[in-house]
Formats: C-alpha cells, structure tokens, sequence
C-alpha cells in the first residue's frame, strides 16, 4: 500500500546431391583445424565460468557484486579484517554495480552522522548509494516520524523533502524474515532518491540511492534494483 506524503513510477533444408563426393582434407589440416576448434570451445567454457549472474529484465548488461556492511562503531572501526571476515560479521548487505568505486568513510564521519559505506558512480559521483546506521532503536516509528527524524541529520534531505514534486512511502515485509521495511521515494527538484529504512539488532538502518534527474532517468532500473537489494542479515545467516 502506498502513501502519499506530500504532493504539491520448419527450418530450411539445403539438399546435396548424393553423387556429390566431398572433398578430403589433408590430415595436417584437419588436425590444425580440429585443435583450433578445442582451444576455442575451451576459452569459451572459461569466459562463461566468469560471467556474473543475470540482471533482472531491462537492465541490459548491468552486473553487481555484494557488499557486507558491519555497521561498526566509530571505536571499532577498521578493527575487521578480510572479506571472509566481513562477511561473517555483516549486519546488512546490498547490491553495488561493477565498476562504481567505494569511498572510504572517516572515522570522525561514522561517529557524527553514521556513515557506514558509500559507494558512488565514477561517472558521475552524485549518483551513488550509501548507509547510515543509529544506535538505540528498537523498533520503527511511524514513516512519516522516521523520514523527518532522518532529515533532521541531513541538510540536503531536507531541502530535497522541502522542493518534492513528490514523496511516496510504504511498509514492505520480507516473508522469509519478517523484517519490516519502509520504503520512500521523493521525486525532487533535479534528483531522485530512494530510502529504504529498517530496525534490526537496536539500531535503525537507512539505505539511500540518490540519483540526479538525467541519471535517474537512464538508469532507473538498476537503480531500483539497489534500493531493492538492501537488507538485514540475522545473526543466524
């Protein structure tokens, strides 16, 4: 259900003649032949091992890689160590695009607004997605509490809120976890973004994807799969 804010999307067969004798190939040839035919079937079977997964329709050839985000604290921040250990102590993950860079969050940063990760589009570094996480939140308030409570922190959240052509929300549940989400989505003056917000573990997650207009417009589609990909991971993960 979704609630507006504020408002002021049969083959052809060539027949031969039996007479016809086909030509015999030297051996050389045909041995030439048949082992630049194996090399090629064997490059092929390696390029195909590689290829990520398939995106979702009319997302062309976007492909993506998981992010584990911890949501550490300022103090215990840069304490985690490889993948392998980031993906055991993940809180929550999402979707990146290949080739979109991670900005690296300062600790100072993560201790004042609680910034967890951010990764952006080279390309054009205003289109880009990112976590904020607050500690102390057992369970969500009403949507339109969490998206003003949100703004609070955020200069250009509220200058977006305050110039919307449009702001839409909705409550989503993971049928697999029960996790509650809010989703909102606030058409703005030249940008678009989509947050998506959670409790989990006594803290409140925010996942952002913020996208000037033109950018919006062209890659809306993987775009949305960001903002879909987003979630909690229990600790029995």
């Amino acid at each position: 259900m979704a609630t507006k804010i504020f408002s002021p999307t049969p083959p052809v067969i060539s027949a031969t003649s039996a007479t016809n004798k086909t030509p015999v190939l030297p051996k050389a040839i045909v041995s030439r032949c048949l082992g630049t035919s194996l090399s090629a079937v064997v490059a092929a079977t390696a390029v195909l091992t590689m290829v990520p997964a398939l995106p979702a329709a009319g997302e062309g050839n976007q492909a993506y890689k998981l992010y584990y985000g911890t949501a550490a604290s300022a103090a215990n921040y840069g304490g985690y160590g490889g993948n392998s250990d980031r993906k055991t102590s993940a809180e929550y993950v999402y979707d990146v695009p290949e080739g979109w860079k991670e900005r690296l969050v300062s600790k100072v940063e993560k201790g004042t607004n609680g910034t967890d990760s951010e990764f952006y589009n080279p390309k054009k570094r205003t289109e880009k997605e990112y976590l904020t996480f607050l500690s102390g939140f057992r369970q969500l308030a009403p949507r339109d509490v969490i998206l003003n409570n949100l703004a609070l922190s955020d200069v250009e959240l509220q200058d977006l809120i305050a110039s919307a052509d449009k702001v839409v929300s909705e409550e989503k549940k993971d049928e697999e976890t029960g996790q509650v989400y809010y989703l909102y989505e606030i058409d703005g003056v030249g940008k678009h973004s989509l947050i998506t917000v959670t409790c989990a573990k006594n803290k409140l997650y925010a996942h952002f994807v913020n996208a000037p207009a033109p950018e919006w417009n062209r890659d809306q589609d993987t775009l949305t799969h960001l903002r879909d990909s987003f979630k909690t991971v229990s600790s029995s993960s």
